[in-house]
């Protein structure tokens, strides 16, 4: 019998801030849930090091989207470390009741903090983005080391409210299904899916999948496609990469025809942890001139796309530089839009800075 229960805040005013001025744009949504299940999977893959055994042969780790125009619902799914009933109070009916942080203070206090995977979740609003496009969001979840009979649903409208009740499911994880909106129906469309996968989280560690129909000889056949390359090449060292993988990177950036005329490509490690790969164009671009003066790498956080332009880490007479940073130690705000002024992002300016400089430099020499 399900239990209905109260949110242990002010749920719907609280909603309307996410929905409304949280986010600028509500595709994000799909980012946060990605990304809260690419964070699920790093959870029970630390654990798999020590709880073989409870992994029930279900290692193939992978984030699942399931459009389904008839229901007119969005799925989205993962084998990660999934939830108990009491974890799903604490995590789903507490607004702002990050599961990620009180992961990572669990490790830090076991001392195995230098252990812990790269965590993306740190302020527990992310999930709640789901109610900018769903009228309703269930959540049917199970943990580690549990039977298929120890199932939660949860489910909501977001108006005060949650359901919870004990169901059956057969695998460890969480699929989070959303029944659309009328006017979000665009997030049923497989090539709109696509689209906002490379977009946001085309370099995701894990593969992001999604079932695709195809015509063989007359009969329709369906098959599971991955729809991420998770080929983020600023992760790996210099030494790894061909010319042609960083001319390849370089002109999906830009669109340019012509391959960089310089190639900058570092990690900076120590009390500041970032990683930079940004190129230094053959010429002028075409558009330098009239264009508007827009400058700035492309921010991510653990290979998650944060911003498309990060202007604080590239002045505007610099515009022509492309390229990337990837940090795991940036305190974003909790939409993960807008950067807080903090003296690592200084640090990474200085750094970017000071090797597009020398590089131009060598350039001229």
């Amino acid at each position: 019998m399900a239990e209905t229960l109260e949110f242990k805040a002010e749920l719907k005013q609280l909603l309307h801030l996410i929905t409304h001025s949280l986010y600028s744009d509500r595709e994000i949504f799909l980012r946060e849930l990605i990304s809260n299940a690419s964070d699920a999977i790093n959870k029970v893959r630390f654990d798999s090091l020590s709880n073989a055994d409870k992994m029930e042969g279900n290692t193939d780790w992978k984030i699942k989207l399931t459009p389904d125009a008839e229901k007119n619902t969005l799925t989205i799914s993962d084998n990660g470390v999934g939830m108990s009933r009491a974890e799903v109070i604490e995590n789903l009916g507490t607004v702002a009741q990050s599961g990620t942080k009180a992961f990572l203070e669990a490790a830090k206090q076991a001392g195995k903090a230098a252990e812990t995977p790269g965590l993306i979740g740190q302020f527990g609003v992310g999930f709640y983005s789901a109610f900018m496009v769903a009228d309703t969001v269930t959540v049917v979840t199970r943990p580690l080391g549990s039977t298929p009979s120890d199932g939660t649903r949860w489910v909501s409208d977001g108006q005060g409210q949650y359901t919870l009740e004990a169901t059956e499911k057969p695998g460890r994880g969480t699929d989070i299904t959303l029944h659309l909106k009328d006017d979000a129906k665009e997030f049923l469309e497989p090539y709109h899916l696509r689209s906002l996968v490379r977009k946001f989280s085309d370099f995701l560690e894990f593969p992001v999948v999604m079932d695709s129909e195809k015509e063989v000889d007359g009969k329709k056949e369906v098959t599971e496609e991955t729809l991420n390359s998770r080929k983020a090449i600023w992760l790996r060292k210099k030494n790894e990469v061909k010319p042609e993988e960083y001319a390849e990177f370089y002109k999906s950036l830009s669109h340019d025809s012509d391959p960089p005329a310089e190639v900058i490509h570092y990690a900076a490690e120590g009390k500041t942890e970032f990683r930079v790969l940004a190129f230094v164009p053959e010429k002028k671009p075409f558009a330098f001139d009239w264009q508007e003066p827009v400058a700035g790498l492309r921010l991510y956080v653990q290979r998650v796309l944060i911003m498309e332009q990060c202007e604080q880490v590239l002045p505007s007479y610099l515009r022509f530089v492309k390229g990337v940073v990837d940090s795991s130690d940036l305190p974003l705000n909790v939409s993960r839009e807008l950067l807080q002024q903090n003296p690592l992002l200084d640090a990474i300016q200085k750094s970017v800075v000071k090797n597009v400089l020398d590089a131009l430099a060598g350039l001229k020499n």
